[in-house]
């Protein structure tokens, strides 16, 4: 186990939207089905979630009553400093730490030096994700 920030929480309470952590990586819920409980057995909850860092497609089905990890996710504000090719270099406007953050596709053309952006950090890792 890493010592990344996660809480636990059971997977029935989850709904589309929310973030779970399938297989290590942390994924935004995609859609949320719950069979009905059988005549031996519990609910059972089929979750289809998209990683947030990697874009696959995870799916994941398990028993509504089962404890799941959840990621907390920080959001935070960084200015751009320079940008070379898909890499932004930007500062934290709260700690001025510097750090590169890679562009995605989305914001591209919009991330120029002096623009603020919202990132997430999330398990350890800073995800550009829209322009101020």
């Amino acid at each position: 186990m890493t010592d990344y920030e996660r809480k636990l929480t059971d997977i029935g309470s989850l709904k589309k939207g929310d973030t779970i952590i399938i297989d290590g990586a942390p994924c935004k819920i995609m859609d949320t089905a719950t069979s009905r409980p059988g005549k031996h057995g519990h609910a059972k909850v089929n979750l289809t979630a998209v990683g947030i860092l990697d874009g696959k497609k995870r799916n994941v089905v398990m028993p509504g009553h089962e404890k799941v990890e959840v990621p907390i996710i920080e959001k935070k504000s960084a200015q751009v400093l320079s940008v070379v090719g898909k890499t932004a270099n930007v500062m934290d406007t709260e700690t001025y730490e510097t750090f590169e953050m890679e562009i995605p596709e989305e914001l591209e053309g919009q991330v120029r030096e002096g623009v603020e952006v919202l990132y997430w950090s999330v398990m350890g890792a800073k995800v550009m994700k829209q322009v101020k």
